[in-house]
């Protein structure tokens, strides 16, 4: 039977990705509640709360997932643009299907009183799968990678 540590080891970059990207998750939930609950409406707060949790993702995913610590001026540009593009494009299916469920679906329904949250923790789901794609193949792609 394996330990913690071995299964650790071993699934490392996928439990450290779904840790991030819980924390993308509740980064984007909780600023979208904020923003509605300031009487922003519900389709500005979704594209808000989108830009904090990139913002975030950003951090975790090249820092604490991808160990990509380079601080080279051209490796950052690289990333922070082709992470950025990434992030716009599977936004992009995000603020589509938002207002798709919530409107046409009729995932508008209050979650815990959160005008459309059910929506949300739809999209955000798409999202994560998408998100880890890009960045394990396009953004944070090691050079041994390039060549497959």
């Amino acid at each position: 039977m394996d330990s913690f540590t071995d299964i650790f080891k071993k699934y490392r970059e996928g439990i450290l990705y779904l840790v991030c990207g819980a924390g993308t998750i509740i980064v984007s939930w909780l600023t979208y509640a904020l923003f509605v609950w300031i009487d922003i409406d519900v389709s500005a707060s979704n594209i808000l709360s989108w830009v904090c949790a990139v913002s975030f993702a950003f951090v975790v995913n090249k820092w604490i997932v991808f160990l990509s610590r380079s601080l080279e001026r051209d490796v950052l540009v690289k990333e922070i643009g082709s992470f950025f593009f990434m992030r716009i494009m599977t936004g992009l299916v995000a603020i589509a299907a938002f207002p798709a469920l919530y409107y046409g679906l009729g995932m508008n329904m209050p979650l815990f009183s959160i005008d459309g949250l059910a929506a949300k923790i739809t999209v955000s789901v798409v999202e994560i799968i998408l998100n880890y794609f890009a960045s394990k193949f396009v953004v944070f792609k090691t050079k041994s990678e390039d060549s497959l």
